[in-house]
């Protein structure tokens, strides 16, 4: 069972979409927050799977909300479910720790398959949102003699790959004959190179760069 903290303004859109959520056999609203500041008190005690987070709230806007569960609560997965779309809110969200961003016109089926997505730790963004983050992503400084090959070694590339394929540690680990520690270890070092916050950003980074 999937345990589902909703913060959103607005009651009745609550209440519309905890009906909704309720309809799937695996998914259980366990909490409601009217602000961000609700939110983060509710988060650490009910210790939520996924949140699902609006931007504009009062008292406590999503994203000030999201960076603090996010530093205390990193095993909380937040969503961002919101009507806006500006690329302001979208880029602060991800950085705050968000780990996915769609709009609230999602359709229903659609939003329980993202919060299931979610949920194993893999990113989810909404089709008119990714194009916006791949438009704010950018490489680093990187010479024209120098291509993203000679930035990472064949096995850190493999780890990349299976990044942007949104794999966990446990799942590259498998795939590439590595213990967790050491693809850890991969992780932090191409996030390093490439000056980005989490893997998230990384596999944003490769399906821009990489082709894939």
């Amino acid at each position: 069972m999937i345990r589902l903290l909703l913060a959103d303004d607005q009651p009745l859109f609550r209440q519309g979409l905890a009906s909704l959520l309720s309809l799937e056999e695996d998914l259980e609203v366990v909490g409601e927050a009217n602000h961000g500041k609700e939110a983060i008190t509710l988060a650490e005690t009910l210790q939520p799977d996924v949140i699902l987070m609006d931007v504009r709230m009062p008292i406590c806007d999503g994203v000030i909300a999201t960076r603090e569960i996010h530093n205390r609560f990193p095993w909380i997965k937040i969503l961002v479910l919101t009507t806006f779309d500006e690329d302001d809110y979208i880029w602060e969200s991800l950085q705050a720790g968000a780990l996915g961003y769609l709009l609230k016109s999602t359709p229903a089926l659609q939003l329980a398959a993202a919060i299931r997505t979610l949920s194993q730790g893999h990113s989810q963004l909404g089709p008119t949102i990714a194009p916006k983050v791949f438009a704010q992503l950018r490489p680093p400084v990187v010479s024209k003699q120098n291509s993203y090959e000679n930035l990472f070694s064949e096995r850190e590339l493999d780890v990349l790959r299976l990044i942007s394929q949104g794999k966990n540690n446990r799942e590259i680990a498998k795939a590439l004959y590595l213990t967790e520690g050491t693809v850890k270890n991969y992780v932090t070092q191409i996030l390093g190179r490439l000056e980005l916050r989490d893997r998230t950003q990384a596999a944003l980074w490769a399906k821009e760069n990489m082709n894939i």
